[in-house]
């Protein structure tokens, strides 16, 4: 059973601030996609190294099939990435 910490003193969990956008689309570009407001950034993490492993993957067999499909899905990827992070770091900032 979880329990719920009331003292006011103990620090606030950390979470994504949901300001970053990826995926620009249209003229004038537009960002189709935001990163979600208000999930802890440890999570937010995890979710970081999964897509560069996916990215890593991807990038080394793109490469060695000369499959720009692959090569594709690791830069859509990779945005995906950097949006979190860049997030994570606006919010740890804020916090701060």
């Amino acid at each position: 059973m979880k329990t719920i910490d009331t003292d006011p003193r103990s620090p606030k969990p950390i979470t994504t601030a949901g300001v970053e956008t990826f995926l620009a689309a249209g003229n004038p570009s537009l960002n189709l996609l935001r990163v979600e407001p208000g999930v802890p950034v440890d999570a937010a993490y995890e979710h970081v190294s999964i897509l560069m492993g996916y990215i890593k993957h991807l990038v080394r067999e793109g490469d060695m099939e000369d499959d720009h499909k692959f090569l594709g899905a690791a830069d859509y990827l990779c945005d995906m990435a950097k949006a979190l992070m860049n997030d994570i770091e606006i919010a740890k900032n804020k916090a701060h």
